[in-house]
C-alpha cells in the first residue's frame, strides 16, 4: 500500500472520528489544528487505524505520534512488513 492510498484511508476514518466530511488532512496536520481533537477522540482515531490497517501501535510508536505525517510514515513501514 502507498502513501495516497494510505493517505485516502487516513482521511476517511478522520472524517468519521471528528465528524466532518469536508476535512482534508496533510502531513503537517497536528491536534491544534483540528476541532474536537482530544485525548479522547486521540485514542478513538488510533484503535479505528489500528483496525481498518490490521495493525498495533507499539507504545514507542504512539509517542511518536505528533502530526498526521507521521501516522502515515509509521503505517507506510507496518504495511511494507506485511
Amino acid at each position: 500500500m502507498d502513501r495516497k492510498e494510505i493517505n485516502e484511508k487516513i482521511t476517511t476514518i478522520f472524517r468519521d472520528v471528528f465528524g466532518d466530511n469536508n476535512l482534508v488532512i496533510n502531513d503537517e496536520m497536528t491536534a491544534a489544528d483540528v476541532e474536537n481533537w482530544d485525548s479522547l477522540t486521540h485514542m478513538l482515531m488510533i484503535t479505528k487505524v489500528e483496525e481498518e490497517f490490521g495493525v498495533k501501535f507499539r507504545l514507542k510508536e504512539l509517542n511518536k505520534l505528533k502530526k498526521v505525517g507521521d501516522i502515515i510514515s509509521i503505517l507506510e513501514e507496518k504495511c511494507q512488513q506485511n
